[in-house]
């Protein structure tokens, strides 16, 4: 410390015998000057940045703040907190754990494209893999509507429905949170010959069981009917043990009790369209029943709904399969599989086919009918001695019966194998509806 001082001294000395007081003076306050003009700009430049974050972080708030409004999420919150005692209310998610869940919406995160949004796969913080919805721009004017959808779905526990974890509403279009379901689309495992060759024609049956019970669970037991409007072999998904996943009501409509049909827009998807409602833009339950129908001829036959690769006779499934049945060559069209099938099984199936893709809605059996018929043929499987006609009102009455409480036994023994426990039990009480 004294030798420093010793030093500072002597230096002081020699510079004063050489330079005069006052330039010493001059350059120490020009020093000053610049290094606190120097500090003054880099103050003022955090200054400036701090206040653009801030002022850019307060413009993002607002801007998810009225998007929440706009998408009508103040009703939804309202909503949520009138059924929370009776429900599992779907969650509201943050616009930023969504991101972060897809990276970003990344590209390789895409497990699926449709006509009303992207489909990306998320994993939460918890680790819950999830599907996130990313849907098209919404008609401002469908928002309350919107709310009710999700407010229904959230209440739906039926084990062969996708479940709705919940939205977000902070982004210019709504978000919605679904469990994600692990083994792709009833349509890949049809139409990919390495994985049409392992679904016998028992878990063909089975999967179309399943879909026709949550189709008449939709339309008949929550206390609004639901009509799902897109009925197709890319909305069944299947998890791990092949169990149907119903999917993607972003077409759905709600129907009022007192309304047995809806004017609306026309929307599905060619192939599957109900020719009635594409006339008339009158939508009713039979419309769903049509859809079902070619689903129904897929699994039979192996062909895609609607293909221009194929004769211009052959281009529509529904048509190609009801000329066959007229000519008798049902045998001819459906898949290599089912040649070694019960004959009788396999002719049911294609005559309720049949029955659902009438052109007149008031035709076709209702959804709740298709699904006992179904489980009938189902079990029937298990009984060869039985031979009673399907068709007639009383049998199909009967049989309805019969299998719903074959069922109830099933599920009342069935263990969880990774869903939510109310997932259990294939028979459903009815809902409200959220209104």
């Amino acid at each position: 410390m004294a030798n420093g001082l010793w030093v500072a001294v002597v230096w002081w000395r020699a510079a004063a015998e050489f330079f005069p007081c006052t330039l010493i003076s001059s350059i120490l306050t020009k020093f000053a000057f610049h290094a606190g003009l120097g500090v003054g700009i880099i103050v003022l430049l955090f200054s400036a940045g701090f206040l653009y974050l801030g002022l850019k972080k307060r413009k993002l708030i607002r801007l998810k703040e009225q998007y929440f409004k706009q998408n009508g999420g103040l009703l939804l919150q309202q909503q949520l907190h009138e059924h929370d005692r009776t429900t599992n209310a779907a969650k509201i998610f943050n616009a930023e754990e969504l991101e972060v869940a897809t990276n970003h919406y990344d590209d390789s995160r895409i497990v699926g494209r449709g006509g009303y949004g992207t489909v990306y796969k998320g994993i939460l913080p918890n680790s819950t893999i999830v599907a996130i919805k990313k849907s098209k721009l919404v008609d401002k004017n469908q928002i309350e509507q919107f709310i009710n959808e999700v407010i229904v779905l959230s209440q739906i526990n039926h084990r062969n429905v996708v479940k709705l974890l919940g939205c977000c509403l902070e982004t210019e279009v709504p978000l919605l949170v679904y469990e994600f379901v692990n083994n792709g689309t009833l349509f890949e495992h049809i139409h990919n010959p390495n994985k049409s060759s392992k679904m016998s024609w028992e878990t063909r049956l089975r999967i179309a069981s399943e879909t026709a019970g949550v189709l008449s669970y939709l339309h008949s037991a929550a206390s609004i009917p639901i009509i799902h409007r897109d009925v197709k072999s890319t909305n069944i998904l299947l998890d791990a043990n092949y169990t149907a996943k119903v999917s993607d009501f972003g077409a759905s409509r709600l129907v009022p009790l007192d309304q047995a049909e809806l004017s609306t827009m026309v929307q599905g998807t060619l192939g599957y369209l109900d020719p009635e409602y594409l006339h008339t833009s009158q939508l009713t339950e039979k419309s769903d029943v049509y859809s079902f129908g070619v689903v129904l001829v897929e699994l039979l036959t192996g062909k895609k709904a609607l293909s221009f690769d194929r004769p211009e006779e052959e281009r529509s499934l529904a048509m190609y399969f009801l000329s066959a049945l007229k000519e008798d060559r049902l045998f001819q069209i459906v898949e290599e599989l089912m040649a070694h099938e019960d004959n009788e099984q396999v002719k049911r199936v294609a005559d309720l086919a049949k029955r659902c893709l009438k052109l007149k809605g008031e035709a076709r059996p209702t959804m709740k009918e298709v699904a006992s018929e179904l489980d009938g043929i189902r079990a029937m499987a298990n009984h060869p001695w039985v031979n009673i006609d399907l068709n007639s009102e009383e049998t199909v009455h009967l049989l309805g019966e019969m299998t719903d409480s074959i069922v109830y036994a099933e599920s009342s023994n069935t263990t969880n194998t990774g869903y939510t426990d109310s997932m259990k039990n294939h028979v459903m009480p009815p809902v409200n509806s959220g209104r």
